[in-house]
């Protein structure tokens, strides 16, 4: 998939620490990786395709958004099996959590926040396998997102511990085909065809 990445659209983004994740050598060191910028900028796209390079080499795994995994184990406190769905998370040798920060996250009277799950789930994986994360949000914006900001704290810390972190700083990619099948012009933070020429 990163065959038809559009690099030159992503300048800033470090091309040669994203294409290094592809040798799988952070699965094998139980690294986490955290991948942020805004919506568009090609988050899910680099997770995908870490998704399937991992599959070729046969390690176990596993994607879902966020909110999803969330539901996932709040159906599991619902109908008594949320022990054996956080174990079910937790076995998988990479773990892919996408778009923390869309899609909104459910709680239900005294249950746990989604941060108390999270960090139930990174805690038990932390320094036993490889869990990457992608997120529009600023890492401040975490704790209101994820119901608790202390342990949302808790969360980012055991991410920031042992993670590679990859920030992409550029425009929506998204946005821009959606302007070139309306035939406009680049925006001011989209590279020209000459800017993104090397």
């Amino acid at each position: 998939m990163m065959a038809t990445f559009d690099w030159d659209f992503q300048p800033k983004l470090d091309r040669r620490t994203v294409e290094a994740l592809f040798d799988l050598g952070f699965a094998a060191r139980h690294e986490d990786v955290l991948v942020t910028g805004k919506t568009g900028t090609g988050k899910s796209h680099l997770l995908q395709a870490l998704v399937l390079k991992a599959c070729e080499r046969e390690l176990t795994v596993r994607y879902a958004r966020c909110v999803d995994l969330v539901d996932d184990l709040y159906a599991g406190l619902a109908d008594g099996t949320y022990e054996q769905r956080m174990r079910a998370w937790c076995r998988a040798q990479l773990l892919v959590i996408d778009d923390v920060g869309l899609g909104q996250l459910k709680r239900r009277g005294d249950e746990p926040t989604a941060a108390h799950m999270l960090f139930t789930l990174l805690d038990r994986r932390h320094m036993n396998a490889s869990t990457a994360i992608s997120s529009n949000l600023l890492l401040s914006g975490w704790g209101k997102y994820l119901g608790d900001a202390t342990l949302a704290a808790a969360v980012l810390d055991r991410l920031a511990a042992n993670s590679i972190r990859i920030d992409i700083d550029g425009p929506s990619y998204r946005q821009h085909l959606a302007r070139q099948r309306a035939g406009a012009q680049p925006t001011a933070d989209e590279p020209s065809p000459e800017e993104a020429t090397p």
